[in-house]
């Protein structure tokens, strides 16, 4: 949501009509006169030709103007690759070295490819377009961070359960018994899904990131991991 004190108002908004219909040079100059208006609470306006900027210089409020393209589009230039009506960036306008897509709602990956319409409660879905593209963990959203930090306790205490369970039902004696044999397989496969499960996760995060690129393996480990995942889970 927009803090209204950040939308950035047209002129028709802040001045009466007699100032709007000025010529641009005779109006220009009354444009800190809506910044200095503390009602107004402005952080920036705009016209026709100039985006302003409200800014505080010594205990006083006066407006930077610009010219700004209201017409801009976010293609790179032409050059995009973003998909699904991704927008482009680059670092700079002249020789570009680097370039990222901001993907629109429900579309995420590097060039914005993937799509959450289709999926359930799936990882992809859920964590897939929060994951900034060409960025460090550190760097990273709060959200993905937090499922890294959730994903590594789950692992490790899935683990070790498992581990402990398989090493208390390997005894013949328990085994004796017809759910030993049951339990020991479920230790067995608890293991397993937690070893697939942090594959698939960490998998997910490198591939957002666009560290793994190869769109082959990509496409084998989204068909077996899944498929393993839902195995395991069918036999625990």
């Amino acid at each position: 949501m927009i803090n209204p004190s950040d939308r950035c108002q047209h002129i028709t908004e802040i001045f009466n009509e007699s100032i709007v219909k000025l010529d641009l040079i005779r109006r220009i100059k009354y444009y800190h006169l809506p910044c200095q208006i503390s009602t107004l609470n402005l952080s920036c306006f705009y016209d026709d030709i100039h985006l302003c900027l409200c800014y505080d210089y010594y205990k006083q409020r006066f407006a930077n103007c610009f010219e700004f393209d209201h017409n801009m589009t976010f293609d790179c230039l032409g050059q995009s690759v973003c998909q699904n009506g991704g927008k482009c960036f680059q670092d700079t306008p002249n020789c570009p070295k680097r370039s990222i897509c901001v993907c629109s709602s429900c579309f995420y990956g590097a060039q914005c490819q993937f799509s959450t319409s289709g999926f359930g409660l799936s990882l992809d879905a859920i964590l897939g377009y929060h994951i900034i593209p060409n960025v460090s963990i550190k760097h990273q959203s709060t959200i993905v961070k937090i499922s890294l930090v959730l994903n590594i306790i789950l692992n490790i205490a899935g683990s070790i359960n498992g581990i402990l369970s398989m090493i208390t039902f390997k005894n013949k004696i328990i085994r004796e018994v017809g759910c030993g044999l049951y339990l020991l397989g479920s230790s067995i496969t608890t293991i397993l899904t937690m070893i697939l499960f942090g594959l698939k996760f960490w998998i997910l995060i490198l591939s957002q990131m666009a560290f793994i690129s190869n769109r082959t393996f990509l496409h084998i480990q989204c068909i077996s991991l899944d498929f393993l995942l839902q195995l395991c889970r069918n036999m625990d």
